[in-house]
């Protein structure tokens, strides 16, 4: 079987499986054993890609490492076919995803004498198109990259004189006077920034491009000089609406000098402050042209943190229809600032964004208490066939519906859950597909690290303090034709209904559900990984991979063959 998002290689000959699945600018790779379990010499997967056009094929590269001949640590990255992946799934993060055609993965079992001698059974080959506008001219899903804790990240932004300090500001309200001084900032922040940022910029863009566009902005939080910039060129063609809550109210603000700014380029009658009943929470752009008809939605702030240092995610949509809903909730929020006003408006309602091919549609906040679409959400995942992938911050600061069907569906037998969420004081909580709790509190984000890893620098810690992980959404049945997800501004609590200003888009397709699904994995995988380095330096041991064990020892993939959330772990993706 072949379809676009998910491609399935087909050589009977190799002894194992493979399919890739197509993500926003990265790929899942996921492998299974034909006809029971590997052999005991089966030591894992050389990993290598080739781009598209290319003549060569790149191998793909693993930082954990057998041990050298004394037993010491080898803290080189090694190609996976010295260095193999022993693991049944990997992400991986093509350095030019945007190439058009066809990236070609090939993928070779690595065995192992008792003596240590490598060799090499038969490939899975196959190719994806990765190319990174998810749904062309339609739907776009956009991430940033969320791993300012991250070896990546040392390896290239971090030297003894730069790092976090020269990247970003030390506080929101520096933001928009802000000058990176890091020799390397701009390749710097297009990495951190990835996708998510690339979207925004390029939007505002455009509008700017075509001078018949209309441009209604809400933002949260607004301390971001190239998007506050953008904003000015247009001047009066921008109407925008900008949080007066709490930290964003002082004349002192970033928030506050940007509307002062963008009063002065579009006209004060032509910006607002507010925040409905609690937060004026939106992240929207809607550009209305002749050329251009685009909004940009999601959990992206237009901030230094919500675009380079958190986990984000920004969804554009694209045509007359899809932009209409946007546009009416922006027309409804700025005739009324209040939840009496907005509640009884069209757009607390599902309002179906016209695409072709996507079924999607979108609803804002706050709702009147009788259109709350909390309750709803959560049958929807208690509902669930196969599996539930969530990222959620703030889930466990509030609690309520979406909270509780969580929790019961985690324990439903058959049912994959994965998901990552705040703590109430610091970090983040991993729940296992178990139903148990993995903390990643917040010193586990930086310092000392086991070998063969570097120590991230203490000061990554204090630039990226705070919420890391920040997007909004849940994925069910990624597997199935219901595929679906749940994604916005949206933090699937009560506030959320009921007192802000937020949207929620609800798009029930298979291909951005298995982006989703990607995205979920990636970061729950990044910060569980983050709980065996802690455990692996209180110990004092070194990670590394395990050999071919002798007769009666163990393997490196038993469990994944005994425990039985890891049979359904390996099953679900291969």
């Amino acid at each position: 079987m072949s379809i676009e998002f998910q491609i399935v290689a087909n050589n009977p000959k190799a002894p194992f499986t493979l399919k890739l699945h197509r993500g926003d600018g990265m790929a899942l790779l996921a492998m299974n054993w034909k006809g029971g379990t590997p052999p005991r010499d089966f030591v894992g997967f050389a990993l290598e890609y080739r781009e598209p056009g290319g003549d060569r094929y790149w191998e793909i590269k693993n930082r954990i490492c057998f041990p050298n001949a004394d037993g010491s640590v080898n803290r080189q990255r090694t190609s996976s076919r010295l260095a193999p992946i022993q693991k049944f799934r990997w992400v991986h993060f093509p350095v030019n995803a945007e190439l058009e055609g066809k990236f070609t993965y090939r993928v070779t079992p690595v065995f192992m004498t008792q003596g240590g001698e490598l060799s090499y059974g038969e490939p899975q080959q196959a190719g994806i198109v990765l190319a990174r506008e998810t749904c062309p001219g339609k739907l776009n899903v956009a991430y940033t990259r969320g791993f300012v804790s991250s070896q990546a990240f040392v390896d290239r932004y971090v030297t003894a004189t730069d790092g976090m300090d020269t990247l970003i500001p030390a506080s929101a309200d520096e933001g928009l006077a802000f000058t990176p001084s890091h020799p390397k900032a701009e390749e710097a922040l297009a990495w951190m920034g990835f996708e998510a940022r690339r979207a925004i910029l390029d939007l505002l863009d455009q509008a700017f491009a075509d001078k018949s566009a209309l441009v209604r902005v809400i933002a949260y939080d607004l301390n971001d000089p190239a998007i506050v910039a953008r904003l000015e060129k247009l001047k009066q063609r921008l109407f925008v609406i900008i949080d007066d809550s709490a930290e964003h109210k002082p004349p002192t603000s970033a928030e506050s000098n940007a509307a002062a700014r963008l009063a002065l380029s579009a006209g004060a009658e032509q910006v607002k402050r507010h925040h409905m009943g609690n937060l004026q929470h939106n992240k929207t752009i809607v550009v209305d042209g002749k050329k251009i008809r685009a909004a940009v939605c999601g959990s992206t702030n237009f901030t230094w943190r919500g675009q380079f240092v958190q986990s984000n995610n920004a969804v554009v949509v694209r045509g007359r229809n899809a932009i209409r809903p946007f546009i009416d909730a922006f027309e409804n929020y700025w005739a009324g600032n209040s939840v009496v006003s907005f509640g009884p408006t069209e757009s607390t309602s599902w309002q179906a964004l016209k695409l072709s091919g996507i079924d999607a549609r979108v609803t804002f906040s706050p709702h009147a208490k009788a259109a709350g679409v909390l309750e709803s959400i959560a049958n929807d995942i208690r509902a669930a066939k196969s599996s539930v992938f969530y990222s959620l911050a703030f889930l466990n600061q509030t609690s309520g519906a979406v909270t509780d069907a969580i929790m019961e569906v985690t324990r439903k037998p058959g049912i994959f859950v994965y998901g990552i969420s705040d703590k109430r004081v610091g970090g983040l909580d991993l729940r296992l597909p178990d139903g148990k709790l993995a903390p990643v509190n917040a010193e586990y984000l930086s310092g000392n690290l086991p070998e063969p890893f570097k120590s991230e620098p203490s000061g990554l810690s204090s630039k990226g303090a705070g919420t890391r992980m920040h997007h909004k959404f849940v994925v069910l049945d990624f597997d199935k034709p219901s595929a679906r997800v749940y994604m916005g501004s949206y933090n699937f609590s009560n506030p959320a209904d009921a007192q802000n200003g937020e949207n929620l888009l609800l798009i029930k397709n298979r291909r951005i559900a298995v982006s989703y699904m990607i995205q979920a994995l990636t970061l729950f995988d990044h910060y569980h990984f983050r709980v065996v380095q802690k455990k692996a330096a209180t110990s004092n041991k070194p990670i590394q991979l395990k050999k071919a064990p002798p007769p009666g020892g163990k393997a490196w993939w038993d469990e994944d063959y005994a425990d039985p959330r890891k049979i359904l772990d390996r099953k679900l993706f291969a």
